[in-house]
């Protein structure tokens, strides 16, 4: 079985982003072959194009550091796990580096969960559960992220993943996502053509690049609201952005 033919052509405008667009794999009905194989390729395409490598050195490395010093040990929780290959990176860079780490990924889709299981050598556990969940068990970690989770929320959902994150950190939120411009989606149609066959990868991620955001967009969109106050937009490698915090949350203790 292929992918269905994407009737997401270039020619339609990216100017601004299409948060009504709709991906396939977000339907619970979808070709569950096809949806393994799509979160089994999501390792080589975040692998290429995440710049998770950058992001860990930049930001979470120097946290690696102050454990070692500490009792050794690093607490990462990955929120929208998916494959749960991001986190699996993760775990395997810090412990590269000397610390024990203790990740945890959450996802509510057990589809999800069964491909990071089955890939996952120990580095990390997975709960089919979502982020408020944790907060009321009192869960804290030293940081939290997400890998393209951002451009699948409307204004609700990126309230709540924004003040869930913070609520879940003793400090490190990282938010990685997509930087929408034509350039990303001219270079992802002709690069995702090797790893597309059987899997949803080309049709959703054109559709992803649609729904995401500009850098600018999103810095406009959290500026014009107080509660976002101390997120700040990065570019951390080309095509990308990153939503970051590293401040506690107002209130915490």
């Amino acid at each position: 079985m292929t992918e269905p033919r994407s009737t997401d052509a270039p020619a339609r405008s990216l100017s601004r982003r299409d948060a009504d667009l709709r991906e396939l794999m977000d339907d619970p009905a979808c070709d569950p072959a096809l949806l393994r194989r799509t979160l089994e390729r999501f390792a080589i395409v975040n692998r290429l194009i995440s710049g998770w490598g950058s992001v860990y050195r930049r930001h979470v490395r120097p946290l690696t550091r102050t454990a070692a010093r500490a009792d050794g040990s690093l607490s990462v929780l990955d929120i929208g796990c998916g494959g749960g290959d991001v986190l699996r990176r993760l775990a395997r860079l810090a412990r590269a580096d000397g610390v024990e780490v203790v990740a945890v990924g959450i996802d509510p889709d057990e589809r999800a969960l069964e491909v990071a299981r089955a890939a996952s050598t120990g580095e990390a556990e997975y709960r089919q559960a979502y982020s408020s969940e944790l907060i009321g068990e009192g869960r804290r970690f030293d940081v939290v992220i997400s890998n393209h989770v951002l451009h699948h929320l409307g204004d609700d959902g990126l309230r709540t993943v924004l003040g869930d994150s913070r609520a879940l950190s003793r400090g490190l939120v990282l938010h990685s996502d997509i930087a929408r411009s034509r350039t990303a989606f001219a270079a992802y149609a002709a690069a995702i053509t090797p790893l597309a066959p059987g899997s949803f990868l080309r049709t959703d991620g054109l559709r992803s690049i649609r729904r995401s955001w500009t850098p600018s967009e999103l810095t406009r969109h959290l500026a014009a609201d107080p509660a976002y106050a101390g997120w700040r937009v990065e570019r951390p490698a080309p095509f990308r952005l990153l939503l970051t915090s590293s401040a506690e949350p107002r209130g915490a203790s």
